[in-house]
């Protein structure tokens, strides 16, 4: 009898001990929430719809279609971030813009430009980014917005013209498959 309360005690004893630390543990760390809404939006993102990746001066846009999240972040590692759940997901692929002004900006203005266009290039030179005047990308931005979702991630960053700008375009149609198709409608049409 003894015996079986004592090896009841040792079980008990045993279980706390196993037990205890994960009660006491630390809860897993969280993704910040940006992330969370990058992985949740993707699924619903596709063909058309913008994702921004912005320096810290970026302006807030009022028009219904722009959600803004400020992520507290280097603009790089978001960046690295969002086109990797890009390239990872089965719908859709990037088509990257960027200022036409960001080659022009001087260390002596803005301490970091080189270091940065250096860093950006290497990261996003399988993916032909084509510039365009600041203005000129706002102007669609606002107009797409209209109808299409834009996800605006605000950055630390704080040099000028750094902005990444990823217009969505579907990853199984291709750009040439597009033309192809318009071409034999067209030729349908005339015949």
């Amino acid at each position: 009898m003894e015996k079986r309360f004592a090896m009841r005690k040792f079980c008990v004893v045993l279980a706390l001990t196993l037990v205890v630390p994960f009660l006491y543990a630390a809860p897993p760390s969280q993704r910040p929430e940006w992330m969370n809404k990058v992985t949740d939006s993707l699924p619903l993102m596709g063909h058309r719809n913008w994702i921004l990746i912005v320096d810290s001066a970026y302006p807030l846009q009022a028009s219904p279609g722009v959600e803004t999240i400020e992520t507290g972040e280097n603009e790089l590692d978001v960046v690295r971030f969002v086109l990797g759940a890009v390239n990872r997901s089965i719908h859709v692929r990037p088509d990257v813009f960027m200022d036409a002004e960001l080659p022009f900006v001087p260390d002596s203005d803005a301490p970091g430009a080189s270091a940065y266009r250096r860093e950006i290039g290497d990261m996003l030179r399988e993916y032909g980014v084509q510039p365009l005047p600041h203005d000129k990308i706002i102007s669609q931005i606002d107009e797409t917005s209209k109808v299409f979702h834009v996800l605006v991630l605000k950055t630390t960053m704080t040099v000028p013209y750094t902005s990444v700008f990823l217009r969505l375009n579907c990853k199984y149609w291709s750009d040439d498959a597009e033309k192809r198709m318009r071409a034999k409608m067209s030729a349908a049409r005339h015949e």
